[in-house]
């Protein structure tokens, strides 16, 4: 039977946590943030990026300048501990493949409340960066009027290559772009969501870019 997720009344453990194991992660993975100064230091915000590797979410997690709730697979939950661990540390469930209410209603909230909640628009992980974007994250961003931030992963890949038996320490960059405005996009709310799909996309593409060129791959 899955857990049913439940979020505890406040983060603490959340907080020690990135403060001490996130940060020796991110040493050990050499991880390198760029473009900082691009994360709104207050408020509602969508993080939105590509998707390449399980260390995607730990290590943005660990290194965002803001903590950060990620939309997990629901079925992640089906785990005890791994259940415990995503209330813990922020996370919250979604239904993939159909449109999840409470889901997008616990984001507005997070957001609403001034929070930065993770989205990777793929969906899944996507190596060659050609699966079909959902518009979950340009839909959020209307709803609540808040901006989305282009995030580009660059690296993550290399820390358990296909076919390799360990796990390897490559250098880690994440580059954060401009924010998207979405009260910028015109007309109606379809073309909207899919004009802001197509833009964040795109943006994030850029930030993969300059993420690579900064980690020499």
């Amino acid at each position: 039977m899955s857990r049913v997720p439940n979020p505890p009344h406040n983060f603490w453990v959340a907080h020690t946590v990135r403060a001490t194991l996130g940060a020796l992660l991110a040493t050990l993975f050499r991880t390198q943030v760029v473009g900082r100064e691009n994360l709104p230091a207050t408020g509602g915000v969508i993080l939105a990026g590509n998707h390449i590797s399980y260390g995607d979410p730990i290590l943005l997690w660990c290194r965002s300048p803001r903590p950060v709730h990620f939309m997990a697979k629901i079925e992640l939950w089906d785990s005890g501990f791994l259940g415990w661990c995503l209330d813990t540390f922020w996370a919250f469930p979604i239904h993939r493949g159909a449109s999840d209410r409470a889901a997008l209603a616990k984001a507005s909230a997070y957001l609403k409340a001034g929070d930065a909640v993770g989205i990777f628009p793929e969906g899944t992980r996507n190596i060659d960066g050609d699966a079909e974007a959902q518009g979950g994250a340009a839909f959020l961003a209307m709803r609540n009027e808040v901006p989305v931030v282009p995030v580009g992963l660059a690296g993550t890949d290399r820390i358990k290559p296909p076919g390799s038996k360990g796990i390897q320490f490559p250098k880690v960059v994440i580059s954060f772009g401009r924010p998207i405005d979405p009260a910028a996009f015109e007309g109606g709310r379809k073309e909207r969501v899919e004009a802001i799909t197509v833009e964040t996309m795109r943006r994030i593409g850029e930030e993969v870019a300059r993420a690579r060129e900064v980690a020499g791959q």
